[in-house]
């Protein structure tokens, strides 16, 4: 790590100009959540490992940004020559900056690496100390990265029209008719889910997401896909799509800029193309907050339209073909998790002597247990994704498995590793955050449970959790609200007891693409007021409590956003609510029944009798029993 950070202070101090700080933000060239191992940049600097955060080096300081989710991992896995920034808490990194480095400092950054709204935003912050900030022309951490992996070649997968529900045409022309409507005569989509859902096309460039490394620009006449040719297939031609070099849309954009790009178009086009409807407008149309800077910066800004892309919407208001497709996913997932609760529940017994998923009593220790009886956080895990592997169009898991007991359940986005993870303990809570990929549909569900005997104050953190949950997946709200306002419905039972939790309450979920899609979401944060709430959207209900160093709590369905029929129709809004789609018990013992309402209970025991309608043609006649057991009615 020293090695590493000297190797890059070195390279500073060469650059031209010598640059006073590097920034290493977490991102690709596609500003993705989830990146391929060989763009970990800012986990190869800085040594940690959560999926957000963004390293600042200086010539004596190496800081790391992260939030609310990444404080506990953070702090473990920073070396003492890191110093841990809490964003919400401590001053965001430009203001850093300003205050902290000299006037007419440089700042470097790899411009593929940075969104156009944050350099700007940057620059801003920069200049009233005359601070700038730099592109570099290579990427400096690649430099010293000595054994950084190479570059797979995944082929390109159709998304067939039985799970798209869409054909590529029928997208593309509601595309070129958002241009129009915008006066624009180009596009850039640099975000790897939207080339995916625009052009049906899934990948395995990326763990975790099915996605492909691809940039796309489209045009009134053309639509171009720039990728790995070795990757292609005969879909991507049939549907009249340019396929050129996954480098060249650096060129390419340089040519949009001048109106020239439909010249390198070699597309046969049928009947003429797309010419039906002429396009003289000038605009060049990119997103502000997915498009990287390097491409930006090719264009003149005066024609540049900066403005969320079209497609984040499209692809979040799910058509009925994949809102189907979900439906039958989430079913065969919520199987695969009473299947791993069983086989849990068996182990906890026979290995630990625990009191098991329905008693409430101390467990009885048994004998230190041989090393290959054992149950770790790593080895329950391997067997849930065992459960799912054997469900029908399993592809593979949506994220790392969050598989956490006692005090590691605390840190929101705790991911275990083989060598150093914990052992289960049946006194102990056990959370396991955890979702697939099916060809029809991604998933994500949470649940919390314990094998023993869970004290008073567990059971009033879980019911305050269970209460939160609840209110959010039952309200019902006017047309035109968004997440930002249905975020406290999810906290106020917390609230009541002086707790609250450091995540946002609610996500987006696609459609076998990434497990968190915008661009609404449930939250505190400000950007959850960008994007009112619509019917046939995905979202996720997750409210959550951690005590660090002692548990963590949190609960987690898949919603759909569906219209409401509602006795009145004030202001003629129309009204929304919401239909849960994901299906596996709430552990009762875990339930404090005196601070349940009698509604809060009925809901419960509905839940719990569809769950197990739902699921009991996918289940044997010992996991049938289990969930009856699981689901019988409270508070009788």
């Amino acid at each position: 790590m020293e090695d590493t950070l000297s190797g890059l202070r070195s390279l500073m101090a060469t650059h031209s100009p010598p640059l006073d700080a590097l920034v290493v933000p977490s991102e690709d060239y596609h500003q993705s959540e989830y990146v391929s191992a060989r763009d970990k940049r800012r986990e190869f600097v800085s040594g940690f490992t959560g999926s957000a955060g963004l390293a600042l080096v200086t010539k004596n300081e190496a800081l790391l940004w992260t939030d609310g989710r990444y404080f506990l991992q953070a702090s473990q896995e920073l070396s003492a020559q890191w110093k841990l920034m809490r964003i919400g808490e401590d001053p965001a990194v430009d203001i850093w900056i300003a205050d902290n480095l000299p006037k007419e400092a440089f700042i470097g950054v790899d411009p593929w690496c940075i969104s156009i709204d944050t350099a700007q935003r940057w620059e801003r912050a920069f200049s009233e100390k005359q601070q700038k900030l730099v592109q570099t022309t290579k990427n400096l951490v690649d430099e010293v990265w000595i054994n950084r992996p190479q570059a797979e070649i995944n082929a390109v997968i159709v998304q067939p029209l039985k799970f798209a529900g869409r054909s590529v045409a029928d997208k593309l022309k509601d595309l070129r008719k958002r241009l129009l409507q915008e006066q624009a005569r180009g596009i850039i989509f640099t975000a790897l889910d939207e080339v995916a859902w625009l052009y049906n096309i899934r990948g395995t460039d990326v763990a975790y997401c099915p996605v492909v490394h691809a940039f796309a620009i489209v045009t009134a006449n053309s639509a171009f896909i720039y990728v790995d040719k070795q990757k292609v297939q005969a879909h991507l031609v049939e549907n009249e799509i340019e396929i050129r070099d996954y480098t060249a849309v650096s060129s390419d954009v340089t040519l949009l800029a001048t109106d020239d790009l439909d010249t390198v178009s070699t597309v046969k086009r049928v009947n003429g193309g797309h010419q039906a409807e002429e396009n003289s407008n000038n605009l060049i149309w990119a997103d502000p907050g997915s498009c990287c800077y390097a491409l930006y910066a090719k264009l003149n800004p005066d024609i540049v339209l900066l403005q969320q892309s079209p497609l984040a919407l499209a692809k979040a208001l799910k058509n009925s073909v994949e809102l189907d497709g979900l439906k039958k996913a989430h079913i065969r997932d919520g199987a695969a998790v009473v299947q791993y609760l069983v086989w849990l529940d068996k182990k906890m017994q026979d290995v630990y002597g625990a009191s098991g998923y329905f008693l409430e009593k101390e467990s009885a220790k048994k004998e230190k247990q041989l090393q290959s009886l054992k149950l770790t956080e790593v080895t329950v895990s391997d067997q849930l994704e065992s459960f799912r592997a054997s469900k029908e169009n399993f592809k593979g898991l949506s994220f790392p498995t969050i598989s956490s007991v006692g005090s590691n359940a605390a840190i929101i986005h705790y991911s275990p590793k083989a060598e150093a993870c914990a052992e289960l303990d049946p006194d102990k809570i056990y959370l396991f955050d955890s979702g697939a990929q099916y060809l029809d549909g991604t998933t994500d569900i949470t649940r919390t449970v314990h094998f023993g005997k869970p004290s008073t104050h567990e059971k009033a953190c879980y019911t305050a959790v269970l209460k939160g949950h609840i209110a959010l997946g039952n309200a019902r709200f006017p047309n035109g609200t968004n997440g930002h306002a249905l975020d406290i419905l999810a906290r106020i039972p917390l609230w009541k007891d002086g707790l609250d939790y450091r995540h946002g309450t609610g996500h987006g979920i696609g459609s076998y693409l990434n497990v968190h899609e915008g661009p609404h979401l449930i939250s505190f944060r400000p950007q959850a007021r960008n994007v009112p709430l619509q019917s046939s959207m995905t979202v996720t209900d997750e409210p959550g409590y951690y005590e660090d160093g002692e548990f963590g709590i949190r609960l987690e369905n898949v919603l759909i956003v569906k219209e409401a029929d509602t006795k009145f129709n004030f202001g003629d809004k129309g009204y929304l609510s919401f239909e849960h789609i994901t299906w596996a018990p709430y552990q009762t013992k875990l339930i404090d029944l005196k601070l349940l309402s009698p509604d809060e209970i009925n809901w419960v025991n509905s839940y719990h009798s569809t769950c197990r309608d739902i699921l009991a043609p996918y289940l044997d006649e010992v996991e049938n029993a289990w969930l009856k057991k699981a689901t019988e009615p409270i508070g009788a």
